[in-house]
């Protein structure tokens, strides 16, 4: 076998073919070790089963006959393939020959003696009865004999075809090269054309990644994580092992352990900053003794002034689950200037200069290279698709941001931790954009600004959301308060005082807050709270605990679409402060494009904190 492997190999250099020209296919699906364990079981005729769910079971299940049959058919087409491609075109021939469709009957010969039994012939001399047996049997050993020899000359063909064909999977491979046409199709139109896009896939979205690629299910999905995990060693990339989890399974700080920590575009709880990039030694530092805070670097000194930002706890690094909106927009803001600063610039955030601040406001314009700074919306930070960025800023986003970090640096001078400023002037400058709409000195709305604000609020469409819209407009308008403690309110902040007025009260921040409330707002919460199903009366006991402001009750008919239909809505339930600023956001770009006014459109601009300083009704 040896021998005819090296005749081959020989016969081919003097054909002038490289082992890479053999190697390529007439296709772009390859051929691996699998398929050749398993072809070794197809022609001994042995139970494949095994051999299946080892090596193949990625493109399917071993019951679904036809497939079994179509892939062994494509094994053998490629085998035949580079068989011909060497100019053995002998071998192509026999590789496609079936073994187990010639008839072999050798198990089922009876012995000389049990014929002999079998036909009478016990009182024959052994010489009439072996000729006897021979008359019957000489051609059926004979086919046993050329079964036997196929079979010996394909696995001789096949230990050849493998050290030529072979090819180990490899993480820039296309998925095509690897999985069934139709497999590789469902990847590609998902985005996830390579293994590496697809390991990464699986590891940045974990146990329930396959939801987004159409028609591949939990199964399909199962398959594919087997086989990558198999091959993980040529392709150099491995799965974790949460993807293999529901959320809910894993143990704590399982997917804290996804993204390992390092000098790269990372959330900042994993930065690892060199020692001569974290600030202990930056230009502008004050001696440590001045520091009127307990920080010996550029990160404690940031989260020192998200501390500040807030009455909450400082919290651990990169901890933003008890922090305010605002400390978490800034604290984006910080970690994105931490990143580039030491990650692309080479520069502790208290070395920062002038031509720094500038060069940052122009990458912001367009953060490249993109693959390292931007990704999808919604990544988590444990996800190893989590990016700083979802694409370039806007102008009012690049002028926030220059605002932010002129705050920031404005604290570390103000505590001693550093003696200059180097954003001072820059929020303006940002903002000298070709095109860009001058800014109000104050985030306030006028009284007619406000009434533009109700008409197009009353114009729009009969709808639970829309409902839910116009009275978190009078919660804003008459309390002044703040979006999270807005969306924290229940019904049973709503308390009828002496007479027939209406109190609502709550606690923030430390401090009790009440305003009274007017007829028209009365009517609107009863009529907002019967539309949920609930009773329209506040003080019934029934809505006792019923957050003011609910989820949408009409999904079903407002966007039959929507995979939220399906859902089973608690009316008794609330909404997170995300969607309600998303929902008073999208009003505010409608009521610009609507806008007909003279001056400023301050409604491109506006946020929610523009609704909180019009007026503030007494106590």
């Amino acid at each position: 076998m040896e021998n005819q492997s090296a005749e081959i190999t020989r016969h081919s250099a003097r054909k002038g073919h490289s082992l890479a020209t053999l190697v390529q296919g007439s296709t772009a699906r390859r051929l691996h070790i699998g398929h050749f364990a398993f072809m070794r079981a197809v022609v001994q005729g042995l139970d494949t089963r095994d051999s299946w769910n080892r090596y193949l079971r990625v493109e399917g299940e071993h019951d679904d006959i036809r497939n079994v049959n179509r892939t062994i058919q494509w094994i053998r087409d490629e085998f035949a393939a580079a068989a011909r491609r060497s100019e053995r075109h002998g071998l192509a021939r026999l590789i496609r020959i079936d073994p187990n469709r010639i008839e072999d009957k050798g198990e089922k010969l009876p012995s000389l003696e049990e014929h002999a039994i079998a036909h009478g012939l016990e009182d024959f001399s052994q010489a009439e009865q072996v000729e006897h047996y021979q008359s019957h049997y000489g051609n059926l050993r004979t086919t046993q004999s050329r079964r036997r020899r196929l079979i010996g000359k394909q696995l001789e063909a096949l230990h050849w075809l493998e050290a030529l064909a072979v090819q180990p999977p490899r993480a820039d491979d296309p998925v095509s090269a690897w999985f069934n046409p139709d497999l590789a199709h469902r990847l590609e139109a998902a985005g996830l054309s390579t293994l590496r896009q697809l390991i990464g896939q699986i590891n940045g979205v974990g146990f329930r990644w396959w939801v987004k690629v159409k028609a591949i299910g939990k199964g399909k999905a199962d398959r594919i994580v087997a086989w990558l995990q198999a091959h993980e060693h040529t392709i150099g990339m491995k799965l974790g092992e949460h993807v293999r989890a529901r959320r809910a399974a894993l143990g704590p700080g399982q997917l804290d352990q996804v993204v390992a920590p390092a000098t790269a575009v990372v959330p900042m709880e994993k930065l690892i900053v060199p020692a001569h990039l974290d600030g202990t030694s930056g230009k502008h530092r004050l001696p440590q003794q001045q520091c009127a805070i307990r920080a010996s670097n550029d990160i404690e000194a940031v989260l020192s002034w998200i501390e500040a930002k807030g009455r909450r706890a400082k919290p651990a690094c990169g901890d933003t689950g008890k922090l305010t909106h605002t400390q978490r927009s800034y604290l984006r803001e910080a970690e994105r200037f931490l990143l580039w600063a030491v990650v692309q610039r080479q520069l502790p955030l208290s070395s920062v200069e002038p031509a720094d601040c500038q060069a940052y406001l122009e990458f912001l314009v367009d953060p490249a290279p993109a693959e390292l700074w931007c990704g999808k919306r919604g990544r988590e930070k444990w996800s190893p698709l989590w990016r700083p960025f979802e694409g370039p800023l806007s102008p009012a986003a690049r002028r926030h941001a220059a605002t932010v970090l002129k705050s920031l640096y404005a604290y570390l001078v103000e505590q001693r931790y550093l003696h200059a400023n180097p954003w001072l002037g820059m929020a303006e400058a940002s903002g000298n954009t070709a095109g860009a709409i001058a800014k109000p000195r104050e985030k306030q709305l006028t009284q007619e600004q406000w009434q533009c604000l109700w008409q197009q609020a009353e114009n729009l469409p009969h709808s639970s959301v829309n409902l839910r819209l116009r009275l978190a407009l009078k919660l804003f308008e008459v309390t002044g308060w703040r979006l999270a403690d807005i969306v924290a309110c229940r019904v049973d902040a709503l308390k009828r005082s002496s007479g027939a007025d209406w109190k609502i009260a709550i606690d923030s921040q430390g401090s009790r807050r009440s305003c009274r409330m007017d007829d028209a707002f009365m009517r609107a919460v009863s009529g907002y709270l019967a539309s949920r199903g609930l009773h329209p009366d506040p003080e019934h006991p029934t809505n006792h605990g019923v957050f003011l402001l609910g989820r949408a009750t009409d999904v079903s008919e407002q966007a039959p679409w929507s995979p939220a239909r399906l859902r089973e809505v608690d009316p008794r339930a609330g909404i997170t402060p995300g969607t309600l600023y998303g929902q008073l956001k999208s009003f505010f770009d409608q009521c610009a494009s609507n806008y007909t006014g003279t001056g400023i459109n301050v409604f491109a601009m506006a946020s929610t904190e523009w609704l909180r300083h019009i007026r503030r009704a007494s106590n």
